[in-house]
């Protein structure tokens, strides 16, 4: 299994958490899936009252340069963690 085919099927593992993660984690993850298939930031960060969106932003921006296959193995690793986690607790 390739990179990309490893990254989509733990895309999908995402939704199987029973434990919705912390927002912490999911800004983790929303940045790195962002990174991985879009690369760098390409938009304006949103204003004060937009709280929601300039956090995902935000998270986004904070890992500018990585490549995609980087970003894509570290959104897999932290799938993995979360997915350990959820097994450990229940």
């Amino acid at each position: 299994m390739g990179l990309k085919e490893e990254f989509e099927e733990h895309a999908e593992k995402v939704n199987t958490l029973t434990k919705l993660p912390s927002n912490e984690d999911l800004l983790i993850l929303y940045g790195l899936y962002k990174q991985a298939k879009f690369g760098n930031v390409d938009t304006s960060r949103p204003g004060m009252f937009s709280m929601k969106e300039r956090a995902k932003w935000d998270a986004w921006k904070a890992v500018e340069g990585k490549s995609s296959e980087e970003a894509m193995n570290d959104y897999i690793t932290k799938v993995k963690q979360l997915l350990e986690d959820a097994a450990s607790s229940a």
